[in-house]
């Protein structure tokens, strides 16, 4: 990094970096965006044990002496929530079950810990919606519950609505996940179709209790984050049957799926619930936006003016990835509408239509896009990653893209659209140092995206 003179004596000194330097205040910017989403960091922040009961943020939960409270949850997030709220109540933890994605060893004794999967269930997501639905339904009136929900719950638990078979479920949401359908959408479907998602987990209980939410959807809406097992659910059959319809799946749809669909139009399976349960409510503890703050503060501290401008950043990913880089363009060009050096943070989840057999996910494909549309002289750096650290059907949480890997990608004769063409950005990434790898974070709140635009290219 280095400062270069003003060209008036009222004009304020300008950082430039060099191109590692950006590279390595990119990825401080991500960490510290993830870092501040994790587990332990939140639930510490929203629960506390009382005299007299239980405080979830601004809520005090009655419970006395000789009560104990049941500790359930699911999402990816899940076990470190556990672990942190397990070191508040201590002994007074009843006992409970956590179904997440990762199993990592850590003793969380009294609760049951399993593994469920992801993206898409089987066997041991139909067991852990069992063993939660037992555990939920044993419990009397006056028993109080915590409800630990993050993203991932969609897959990792999972009770088809027969005559639905698993591998008819597995079938659909696959199919919803190749054809580009967005995540609300994909979940409006799989509410109707499942006896856990939709509020329907909820109905199991009736004991009061509080849910703690770690967002993993654009605008946080209840309904969609886990498909929103304890809250009610506005989406109905006729617009499962729309979504299908448009993506132009429904012909492909297991014939049990689309029976069960068309019964739910003609009101001879009920709807999901449409009102809320009294006795649960919702807290939401984690954000997108949350992390985007905390990303502004770190770019700030290294000098960097950040400007978070969305966080309902959505579309396909290829498309957000023009826009971007004509946005950085702009900014590069004529200094409007933040002057340079700046970075850009934006939060939210692309989408991918795949057509290649290539390994990568939206955040690795949001890069490679961006990278065929810069131009070797360009001085902006994109990057984009889940906070959750897996990219689709790869290892890494996503990728970075600059004026470096496009000359590197042209020295080694390495064709952008031919890897874009078979959604191969991870192989495009691997070979030439662009991929970021965090490993799993054990936190969920969709993806961070952010530009660094410097005034010079080094």
């Amino acid at each position: 990094m280095k400062i270069t003179a003003p060209a008036g004596m009222d004009e304020e000194p300008v950082i430039v970096m060099d191109r590692d330097t950006r590279r390595e205040v990119a990825r401080k910017i991500f960490d510290a965006a993830v870092a501040s989403v994790l587990p332990d960091r939140l639930i510490a922040g929203a629960v506390t044990l009382e005299k007299n009961g239980l405080r979830v943020c601004d809520t005090l939960y009655p419970l006395r002496r000789d009560r104990k409270v049941h500790v359930f949850g699911s999402g990816k997030a899940s076990v470190g929530m556990a672990g942190s709220l397990l070191s508040i109540l201590r002994e007074r933890t009843a006992g409970g079950v956590i179904v997440t994605s990762q199993l990592t060893g850590d003793d969380l004794s009294p609760l049951t810990v399993m593994r469920g999967s992801h993206p898409v269930p089987d066997e041991s997501s139909v067991a852990g919606a069992e063993l939660l639905i037992r555990g939920l339904s044993a419990l009397d009136e006056d028993d109080l519950f915590i409800y630990l929900l993050s993203g991932g719950s969609s897959a990792l638990v999972e009770k088809p609505l027969p005559p639905v078979s698993l591998g008819e479920m597995q079938k659909t949401t696959r199919l919803l996940l190749a054809n580009g359908v967005p995540i609300g959408q994909i979940n409006a479907v799989r509410k109707h179709l499942s006896m856990v998602k939709g509020g329907r987990l909820g109905r199991c209980a009736r004991a009061a209790g509080a849910v703690l939410v770690i967002s993993d959807v654009i605008g946080d809406d209840l309904s969609a984050i886990g498909s929103g097992p304890f809250a009610s659910d506005p989406s109905t059959f006729s617009q499962c049957r729309e979504i299908l319809e448009h993506s132009a799946i429904w012909g492909r749809l297991p014939s049990t799926v689309r029976d069960v669909i068309s019964a739910g139009e003609k009101g001879d399976i009920p709807e999901t619930p449409k009102q809320e349960q009294e006795k649960i409510s919702h807290h939401l503890v984690g954000t997108n936006r949350l992390a985007l703050e905390s990303a502004g503060k770190c770019a700030r501290n290294h000098s960097l003016p950040a400007h978070i401008l969305t966080s309902f950043l959505a579309g396909e990913a290829r498309e957000v990835a023009r826009v971007l880089v004509a946005l950085a363009r702009n900014i590069s060009l004529t200094r409007e509408p933040f002057p340079p050096p700046c970075c850009l943070l934006f939060g939210g989840e692309t989408t991918v239509t795949v057509r290649g057999s290539g390994k990568g996910g939206r955040n690795q494909e949001l890069a490679l896009a961006a990278l065929a549309e810069m131009k070797p002289e360009e001085n902006f750096l994109v990057l984009s990653g889940g906070t959750d650290g897996i990219d689709g059907n790869s290892t890494a949480a996503g990728a970075f893209a600059d004026s470096g890997l496009l000359r590197q990608a042209a020295d080694m004769g390495l064709s952008i659209n031919r890897f874009l063409d078979d959604n191969n950005a991870n192989e495009f990434f691997r070979s030439t140092g662009g991929l970021l790898e965090t490993g799993q974070t054990g936190t969920n709140v969709m993806d961070i995206t952010l530009i660094i635009i410097d005034k010079e290219d080094a």
